[in-house]
């Protein structure tokens, strides 16, 4: 369901029976509406985030326990692993104790919205379909900041920053992407012939690094690179690959940024004294370390309470978590 666009007929019927005088119709007409929207929701949350495809969702059935063990991961080294888990929305991220296992705890997120209820009866689209935009965006904040969140944590536990000692401050270059590939094959434990063999994939910065980037000249990239940044769909796939690494731009990544400001302020993390701004590099080669186990998908319902305010409102809510079951796969960088 797109939500600019006009629903169906039938669609648009319900959306005026949920705005009915009666009040047993209007009831159950919004029960029926709520039921519609989960799908959709559900699919929007998911592609609205900007985890990309770093966590892999994993379903967990109700009852069952989130434990992950690490020995599946690299047999014989869980002792070299430090996993981090996020214990609830808002809160900072937390360094796992257990030896050959992590229990990630899950939690619940939830948010809500409500409009007149004449905006229903007169089947105004344009308005209720904001406002399933607005109670969308809420869930996607959620996930967004938690899944980030617990990457720097564990990110700022390996006490690593790569940096570029010979560039210009507050500018990001190649030399960089360079040192942070070396660096993390380096640290990320395995060896050359190894399956588990860790290396640099994907690095996340600032819109201001990728104007830098578009600002290389022929002596820095090629032709068909320059041509890839140049013709790069704003918002979608990476922009380009330098020595093989995906470069994604992030807007909450920058100096004076909502993540950069959690790095240096809720962490305590510190850039090099003369760089400006953070980088995160990830390995996402083998997709083996960071989940996000879901023990309840994403529900929605009608709220009774708001009739007699001549009101229509919606709220929901969602049971997960995040968790970083080996910290090698984060590499941190500043320029």
């Amino acid at each position: 369901m797109s939500y600019s666009n006009r629903p169906t007929d039938e669609f648009i019927a319900l959306l005026k029976q949920s705005g009915d005088g009666d009040i047993n119709t209007a009831q159950a007409a919004q029960r029926e509406f709520a039921k519609a929207l989960e799908l959709p929701l559900r699919k929007g949350v998911l592609a609205g985030d900007v985890l990309g495809n770093i966590f892999e969702t994993i379903t967990v059935e109700a009852g069952s326990s989130t434990e992950f063990p690490l020995d599946l991961i690299s047999p014989g080294m869980e002792g070299e692993h430090i996993a981090y888990t996020n214990p609830g929305h808002g809160r900072i991220p937390e360094r796992a104790v257990e030896s050959d296992y992590v229990m990630i705890p899950t939690y619940s997120i939830t948010s809500s919205i409500d409009y007149l209820l004449r905006y229903a009866r007169e089947a105004r689209w344009d308005i209720v379909g904001r406002a399933m935009q607005v109670l969308e965006a809420g869930f996607t904040k959620k996930l967004n900041d938690d899944g980030w969140h617990t990457l720097l944590a564990a990110g700022v536990d390996r006490n690593i920053l790569v940096y570029d000692g010979d560039a210009t401050r507050g500018m990001f270059s190649k030399r960089l992407v360079s040192l942070m590939q070396t660096v993390m094959r380096r640290n990320a434990g395995g060896n050359t012939g190894s399956a588990n063999r860790g290396r640099l994939t994907d690095l996340y910065v600032s819109p201001e690094a990728l104007e830098d980037v578009r600002n290389w000249g022929l002596d820095q990239v090629d032709e068909v690179t320059r041509r890839e940044i140049y013709t790069a769909n704003e918002g979608g796939a990476p922009i380009t690959r330098i020595f093989g690494v995906n470069l994604h731009d992030l807007d909450e990544l920058g100096e004076g940024q909502e993540y950069q400001v959690f790095f240096e302020g809720d962490l305590a993390g510190d850039l090099q004294t003369s760089d400006d701004e953070l980088v995160v590099g990830l390995d996402q080669s083998a997709n083996d370390s960071f989940v996000m186990p879901v023990k309840e998908a994403l529900q929605v319902y009608e709220d009774p309470t708001l009739h007699r305010q001549q009101r229509a409102g919606y709220y929901g809510w969602m049971e997960m978590g995040f968790g970083v079951l080996d910290n090698r796969r984060i590499i941190l960088g500043s320029f």
